[in-house]
């Protein structure tokens, strides 16, 4: 069930909504609290309710370990890091098979020789961002920053539909504490959640999409052995560019809206990363809760910074291929994460240089700020090559051309009004406020609140209006007449 589609949108969240909020306004905060487990329950198994035989069981596994390890951290800890790692293995155990079985079998094939075969393995959608929640949480249990949890918060806390498929890779302190104070939702917040929840469904259908229809069947003839010409290359990689930010950033937007009409408050998880200064920068902007999660359960139990720099950056090294390998079992997503750790490990040694050498550089300067983020783009839109592409033959190609490889071709395949939209859209990126700016939203994490002085944010800052209310209204009219054809978000493949 997609977050942009009729079903999902005219049946499935009313009657949900209308439910939740009969049982809330007559204090039955368990009942709505288990209505929410049922209705995601029904949202995951929408697409297969076999998928049900394989979460329901994990997440019972899950949360009889977490009440084993946190009865026996303090007695018997030893025991408790056995149950800790039987879960871990567990739960990744599930994730290798089901996403990297196929992979590390095609891979030991060519290698080898061989001719092993596996059945067809179907990718249960969601299991990428659910697992990660799973482990972060038993790894808290038994750190003792959970001492207890019951039931119908934990499941909720895992399978909350509107952060379930694609994130936010939420942190049991941000939504479990919401769930024990359920209170009614006052009608500003409903308001705000709707036109949030709009304006994540109008970058999803009105923009991701149709940058899609210009960049899809461009990367495509490139994976069929056609050469692009150089402005077509870089208008169908300008493209993918555009296409992946709307596309996340809307499904972000849309999950955070959701969760506001239920009184939930998601963590933002996208925080206009193309605005960036440095690769640093970028992943504290480009899915956030991802980040935080590679960062405390991976990158700081590696040892992050505190055993010397060349550890420091086999460590980034390691967690950036590990976070590409993440995203989809395929050497062009391993690709992209090492070249994303180069970059990093680039970026800290250049500061590290710079300490050491004591040079000073007014980063206050407009032109320095410009340079630095052209930079950090080029770079950015460079591995956006591999994560889009069908291998790396096809990455690499799509590369040349985009060097001059193959020449030009004037007019462009791609047509003088198409590269002109994707150079706009880029311009929305750079200069036009975000979500949280326009709204004002602040998660629970507190720290992406609206920047103040976004003259632009401050001008057409959302507040309860008329105004709003037919610019909303007409907006929604207009995505909903633009489903003819109905997309899957880019990171429910994840």
């Amino acid at each position: 069930m997609l977050f942009n589609s009729y079903v999902f949108l005219l049946a499935f969240l009313p009657a949900t909504w209308i439910l939740f909020h009969l049982l809330v306004r007559g204090d039955n905060r368990r009942r709505a609290l288990a209505l929410l487990v049922g209705a995601s329950l029904v949202y995951y198994g929408w697409w297969n309710p076999l998928y049900l035989g394989l979460v329901i069981p994990l997440l019972v596994i899950d949360y009889l370990l977490a009440k084993a390890i946190a009865r026996l951290r303090a007695k018997r800890p030893a025991q408790a890091k056995v149950l800790l790692v039987l879960g871990m293995v567990i739960n990744l155990g599930a994730l290798g098979y089901y996403k990297y079985a196929n992979f590390f079998i095609d891979n030991i094939n060519r290698l080898a020789g061989f001719h092993l075969e596996l059945a067809t393995v179907v990718l249960p959608i969601g299991i990428s961002f659910f697992t990660f929640q799973k482990i972060a949480f038993l790894v808290d249990v038994h750190e003792g920053k959970i001492s207890h949890v019951n039931w119908l918060d934990y499941i909720l806390f895992i399978m909350f539909f509107p952060q379930l498929i694609a994130g936010p890779i939420v942190h049991h302190s941000e939504v479990i504490p919401q769930f024990l104070g359920l209170k009614r939702v006052s009608a500003r917040s409903m308001g705000s959640g709707l036109t949030i929840l709009i304006l994540g469904l109008a970058k999803k259908v009105l923009l991701a999409d149709g940058a899609a229809r210009l960049s899809s069947p461009l990367f495509d003839a490139a994976a069929a052995g056609s050469h692009l010409d150089l402005l077509t290359s870089w208008g169908a990689t300008l493209a993918y560019t555009v296409q992946i930010y709307f596309d996340f950033s809307g499904y972000s937007d849309m999950a955070i809206g959701l969760g506001l009409l239920f009184g939930i408050r998601l963590p933002v998880n996208f925080n206009s990363p193309y605005k960036a200064a440095s690769v640093i920068e970028f992943w504290r902007r480009w899915h956030i809760t991802l980040s935080r999660f590679l960062r405390d359960y991976l990158y700081i139990p590696l040892g992050g910074s505190r055993r010397g720099a060349a550890r420091r950056y086999l460590n980034l090294a390691m967690t950036m291929v590990l976070g590409g390998l993440w995203h989809g079992a395929g050497w062009t997503f391993v690709m992209w994460g090492a070249l994303h750790g180069s970059y990093l490990m680039i970026n800290h040694g250049w500061h590290a240089l710079r300490a050491r050498l004591q040079l000073a550089t007014d980063q206050s300067h407009p032109a320095w700020g410009w340079f630095s983020r052209v930079i950090t783009f080029l770079a950015v839109i460079i591995a956006w090559v591999f994560f889009r592409a069908a291998n790396l033959r096809t990455a690499w190609d799509v590369l040349l051309a985009m060097a001059g490889r193959y020449g030009m071709t004037w007019p462009s395949p791609m047509g003088g009004p198409a590269l002109l939209s994707i150079l706009g859209l880029l311009v929305v990126c750079w200069v036009a406020p975000n979500t949280q700016e326009l709204t004002a939203y602040v998660g629970p994490e507190g720290a992406y609140r609206a920047e103040e002085r976004a003259p632009l944010a401050l001008r057409y800052r959302w507040k309860p209006s008329a105004r709003w209310a037919i610019t909303i209204g007409c907006t929604a009219a207009l995505c909903l007449m633009m489903f003819s054809q109905v997309s899957e978000f880019i990171y429910f493949q994840f």
